[in-house]
C-alpha cells in the first residue's frame, strides 16, 4: 500500500492543530506520489471518547484508522507505540507523519525503531521526488538545511514542526485570490 498516514494527536478529545497542518502537507503529498494512494489519519483514543473525525475528513483524510482501548485513554508511550507499530504492520504504509509535540516526539522515535526504519525529526519541509520522500530539515544550529530520505525501509518517517505547513484552504497573509478586491 502506498498510503500516506498522519498520527491524529489528541489530548482529551480534541486534536492538535498540528495534524490539520500534516493533512493538508499529506494531500500535496499524494498529488506529488500519483497512483493509488489514500492520505489516512490515525486516531489513538481510550473507549466513548468523543472526538469529531469528521473534521480529519476535512482537513484531508480520506479514511480514518481510529483505536480505541482503555490503555490509550490517556498518553502512555508504550501503549501509543504498540498501537501504532501494530497497525502500521497490518496495512504497510509507505509514510507516516506526526508533529514535532512534546507528545509526537516522545514516542515516534520508539515506533519508528520498532519498525526498523529510519525517522527524520523537525522537518520543516517535505516532498516526494521520484517515489521517495525528502525530508528536510535545519542542521548545524540551524545554519544549513539538511535533506534527508529513507531509500531502502518503508515506512519513511518525519515528524515535522507545528506551524510549518498552512491548514487545508488556508491562505498565505497577504496572498491575493484572483476574483477578490479590485
Amino acid at each position: 500500500m502506498a498510503d500516506i498516514w498522519v498520527f491524529a494527536e489528541q489530548t482529551d478529545g480534541r486534536i492538535a492543530e498540528v495534524v490539520f497542518e500534516l493533512l493538508g502537507k499529506a494531500q500535496e503529498l499524494k498529488a506529488q506520489r500519483g497512483g493509488d494512494c489514500r492520505v489516512a489519519a490515525v486516531l489513538l483514543s481510550g473507549k466513548d471518547c468523543a472526538i469529531d473525525t469528521k473534521a480529519l475528513s476535512s482537513a484531508g483524510a480520506d479514511v480514518v484508522y481510529w483505536v480505541e482501548h482503555d490503555s490509550l485513554a490517556a498518553y502512555d508511550a508504550d501503549a501509543y507505540v504498540d498501537a501504532v507499530a501494530q497497525l502500521a504492520r497490518k496495512h504497510s504504509p509507505e509514510v507516516i507523519l506526526a508533529g514535532a509535540t512534546s507528545i509526537g516526539r516522545a514516542f515516534f522515535a520508539k515506533v519508528a525503531v520498532r519498525l526498523r526504519t529510519g525517522l527524520t525529526a523537525d522537518c520543516t519541509a517535505l516532498e516526494i521526488k521520484d517515489g521517495l520522500l525528502h525530508q528536510t530539515r535545519p542542521a548545524f544550529g540551524g545554519n544549513i538545511m539538511a535533506t534527508i530520505m529513507t531509500p531502502d525501509n518503508r515506512p519513511q518517517m518525519s515528524t515535522v514542526r507545528p506551524k510549518v505547513f498552512k491548514r487545508k484552504g488556508e491562505r498565505v497573509k497577504g496572498e491575493r485570490v484572483k476574483g477578490e478586491g479590485g
